[in-house]
């Protein structure tokens, strides 16, 4: 039972263990620096550092804005990419559709409406704005993800911003004052 669960799972539960290998690699190398940062920051302030310790770390909005960016420019880059692989080719790129195939693709060729099969999801029966989500569910998902990162690091970051602020005895900032400056 385990080992075909495994074997059903595997292109998942293989893109998850890296996914948490690189997210744990993160937080190792972020709370190395973080503590390198302090550390020279306080030798020249003359004062003693303020380091972190590891789960302190990957608790901050240090490492929450460092994860949030990183996931902001991926998901961004994915979505331009399933947007422009709609309309545009690459001769010689298996990714690409074929130079004739450009734009939107049939219902016939997604098998999608009058041209479903018996086994194709309700949402692909569905019609209407049902069909609509299901046939752009891939660019609404990327998109999502994309607008909650993006919103997800400006408030790590904002988190951020206000405590350096502080720390060098200066006022916070609202975060919409935040979203408009140069460091977001």
């Amino acid at each position: 039972m385990l080992r075909r669960a495994l074997r059903d799972n595997g292109l998942s539960l293989f893109f998850l263990l890296i996914f948490a290998a690189a997210l744990i690699a993160q937080a190792i190398a972020g709370h190395a620096a973080y503590n390198d940062d302090e550390v020279m920051h306080a030798q020249l302030e003359h004062q003693s550092p303020e380091t972190l310790s590891f789960w302190r770390y990957v608790t901050s909005s240090s490492f929450g804005n460092a994860v949030m960016e990183n996931w902001q420019s991926e998901y961004l880059q994915f979505t331009i990419y399933v947007l422009a692989t709609i309309w545009l080719v690459q001769c010689g790129s298996s990714e690409s559709k074929e130079i004739d195939k450009t734009g939107l693709e049939s219902d016939a060729d997604q098998q999608v409406g009058r041209h479903i099969r018996a086994r194709s999801p309700k949402l692909a029966k569905a019609g209407g704005w049902r069909l609509l989500i299901y046939s752009n569910s891939l660019l609404i998902v990327m998109t999502l993800i994309f607008i909650g990162s993006w919103f997800g690091q400006s408030v790590t970051g904002w988190s951020e911003y206000n405590a350096n602020q502080i720390e060098h005895e200066q006022q916070g900032v609202s975060w919409a004052s935040y979203v408009g400056t140069a460091d977001f």
